[in-house]
């Protein structure tokens, strides 16, 4: 797990989340984070920039990344059956430093 995903991580832990599984490796795709708090499961995807002179992270997730994500998830999901009754979440988090934005995955 890179400084970013642990700072993710961190932030979400926080907010009363707990891992399920990083870097989980399906196919040819990787999920940064799956958490889960209560009845909601949620897919991360992490990005970070170590200043704004290299932009802002969240823009490095385009719409062919929301589908690998989308499609990573469904096969993930298949092989863990007894997770597919909770309710399914995406975002993507941005760090920058010690901060982490969320946005939602669409």
């Amino acid at each position: 797990m890179n400084r970013g995903e642990r700072r993710a991580l961190f932030h979400y832990r926080l907010r009363g989340y707990r891992l399920v599984e990083a870097n989980a490796r399906v196919g040819r795709y990787e999920l940064d984070l799956i958490l889960r708090r209560g009845g909601r499961l949620l897919v991360v995807e992490v990005k970070e920039k170590d200043g704004v002179a290299y932009g802002d992270p969240l823009e490095m997730i385009d719409e062919e990344k929301v589908r690998r994500v989308h499609a990573a998830a469904a096969g993930w999901l298949a092989g863990h059956p007894d997770l597919a009754r909770l309710e399914l979440g995406f975002e993507a988090a941005g760090v920058r430093g010690r901060r982490v934005e969320r946005v939602p995955l669409m």
